[in-house]
């Protein structure tokens, strides 16, 4: 595999960043020292690495309601993030967004959205934009098995296809929409089959497999830079807890038995072993990975605890774009 031995390494830091920051999310929200409900991206770390590997600050993205680990792969502070967890005037959206509405604009990240399937016409926009500009950026927008169903969805492929637009579509194959299996929703195995009718192409690939996704996303993102115009990759991936909070087994629709077997694909553990085998990170080095980005966290939940969070007055700051002309002000 033409990967470079830094790149690798790259990729697993991202992945662990994003597993760590979840577990102690998770478990953040269990002993309700956060409000509201989190959707945990465990299990699929694989896929934010493997796509923002290949993407500059430049670069945009769109995200889903389960958009922590978007965030944190493209570049985010475990600071900023956590202080938003927490309602924080110290967060993203200064406490007053939550888990749902992370963004960070000075990286490329457009942001999450609890609207299913709402991502793909803001990444379209944002494409658009970019070749309206004359850059170079490429814009990448995440959605689900479930999502792909979404008008929305249909609508921005459609443009960005016809347009020859410089976007990426991320379809995050986890096997449910929150509790409803593609087979119930869909005819189709693969959703990368209606790219044909789109008119782009459409790629299937191993979404535990980090190596597999980034170097699929080198491809398509190398494509749209060149003028060539989008590509739908479905990334075949799971979701190791439920769809909200850390609970992974004895729930109604999916086994114990299919939760384990997904877990022996593992794609942290997957990399690791891999690099391990390649002499490039031994199992000490990855360890030593693990506890320096778990000191992080727990700095970064300090820190957020430790944070005022917004005041009364300013509730309804940051609402409207006070730099737009009232209606009655506007030129006619």
């Amino acid at each position: 595999m033409d990967v470079d031995r830094n790149v690798l390494l790259d990729l697993h830091r991202r992945m662990v960043r994003i597993r760590v920051f979840e577990e102690e999310a998770g478990k953040l929200m269990e002993a309700a020292r956060v409000p509201g409900a989190l959707h945990l991206y465990v299990g699929e770390e694989a896929v934010a690495a493997g796509v923002m590997a290949n993407l500059t600050d430049d670069d945009q993205i769109t995200s889903t309601h389960r958009g922590h680990g978007h965030l944190v792969a493209k570049g985010g502070d475990f600071k900023r993030m956590y202080a938003e967890l927490f309602g924080r005037a110290t967060g993203y959206n200064k406490g007053k967004g939550g888990s749902m509405h992370v963004c960070d604009m000075e990286i490329g990240m457009l942001g999450a959205n609890g609207i299913v399937g709402a991502g793909p016409p803001i990444a379209i926009g944002a494409a658009f934009s970019d070749r309206y500009r004359g850059t170079s950026n490429v814009a990448v927008t995440f959605f689900g098995d479930g999502a792909s169903n979404e008008g929305g969805v249909h609508e921005a492929a459609n443009i960005a296809a016809l347009w020859k637009l410089p976007g990426l579509f991320v379809c995050e194959y986890n096997g449910y929409g929150e509790f409803t299996p593609p087979a119930r929703h869909q005819a189709i195995r693969d959703v990368a089959d209606r790219a044909a009718g789109y008119g782009m192409p459409g790629v299937v690939v191993d979404g535990m497999d980090v190596i597999a996704v980034y170097e699929a996303t080198r491809e398509a993102v190398a494509r749209a830079r060149r003028g060539d115009g989008p590509t739908l990759l479905e990334c075949k991936t799971y979701r190791f807890y439920d769809h909200v909070g850390i609970r992974g087994m004895g729930v109604s629709y999916r086994t114990d038995d299919e939760v384990l077997q997904w877990r022996k694909r593992d794609p942290v553990a997957l990399l690791e072993a891999h690099l391990a085998d390649a002499q490039i990170l031994s199992s000490d080095d990855a360890r030593a990975v693990h506890d320096e980005v778990r000191a992080e966290a727990l700095a970064a939940v300090a820190f957020a605890e430790s944070s005022p969070f917004p005041e009364p007055h300013e509730l309804l700051e940051d609402v409207y774009d006070t730099s737009l002309p009232a209606p009655d002000e506007a030129p006619r």
